[in-house]
């Protein structure tokens, strides 16, 4: 089994062909998908997908490029749609400094609001760190000396000392379809380095379609490539890989236990 603990299974791009998305997952063998909210306006249509397909569960938060439009939820209101079982986590929510789509003030300030919900509810906080890794390290450092709270770098493609400033605070760290890119060599060492134990795969799809599937509109399923890529990197059989991403996901996401059902859980 594998679980895709990130995709964004309401995005326009498979709303054609969704139950054929989803089947797609399940014959490759990722039989759990986590799909993730960009706006907590939109956390109606994550819960229906969560209740419409048992092999999904979602989250609520407000991505960084969408600070702006949805800078003052609070922490409280992120809690409450939380409670939800099929809700297995808050965010992704974080700073994103490549494109800059809100202030960074404003970015830095709903992110904080998201890890006090995390703290809060008791559910993992998913993080979404680009061109960021000084400011990340500040904030992480700050609001982990503040009161610890469970995380999970998301599609992690940035410097080591931010992934090492993770793993020191008791955060997971996720690898994407670029742990498969032929420029990616430094990032498949720093899979090597770390510990088994905390990291976990996503595809981000519709984005960054791993090798070789590269160009192409990324799916679920394709998250059994990157997998592959980092068994190679560990040196283990793929289905090892796969054992040990899904049982960090399920340490991570404990709700998704219940929600995916035993035979998730006994992965």
């Amino acid at each position: 089994m594998l679980v895709d603990s990130h995709c964004h299974l309401d995005f326009p791009d498979f709303a054609a062909e969704l139950p054929d998305v989803v089947a797609r997952a399940k014959a490759a063998g990722v039989t759990g998908l986590v799909t993730i909210s960009t706006y907590v306006a939109r956390a109606d249509s994550y819960r229906a997908l969560a209740e419409t397909y048992p092999e999904v569960v979602f989250t609520v938060g407000t991505h960084p490029h969408n600070a702006a439009a949805e800078p003052d939820v609070p922490a409280a209101e992120l809690v409450r749609l939380a409670r939800h079982p099929r809700c297995v986590a808050i965010g992704e929510a974080g700073l994103d400094f490549h494109y800059d789509k809100s202030p960074r003030d404003v970015q830095e300030r709903v992110f904080r609001q998201h890890i006090a919900a995390a703290r809060e509810s008791g559910l993992a906080l998913v993080i979404h760190a680009r061109d960021a890794d000084r400011d990340m390290i500040r904030i992480l450092r700050e609001e982990n000396a503040a009161g610890p709270f469970a995380a999970v770098l998301h599609c992690f493609s940035s410097g080591r000392e931010l992934a090492e400033v993770g793993i020191e605070l008791g955060l997971f760290v996720s690898f994407s379809g670029i742990l498969t890119f032929k420029g990616s060599a430094a990032l498949r060492e720093l899979a090597t380095a770390l510990p088994r134990d905390r990291i976990l795969v996503e595809t981000d799809a519709p984005y960054l379609a791993p090798v070789p599937h590269r160009g192409r509109r990324n799916e679920p399923a394709f998250v059994r490539e990157t997998a592959a890529v980092l068994a190679e990197c560990w040196g283990v059989p793929p289905a090892d890989a796969a054992r040990i991403t899904t049982a960090n996901v399920l340490r991570l996401f404990p709700k998704a236990a219940d929600a995916f059902g035993r035979t998730a859980a006994a992965a």
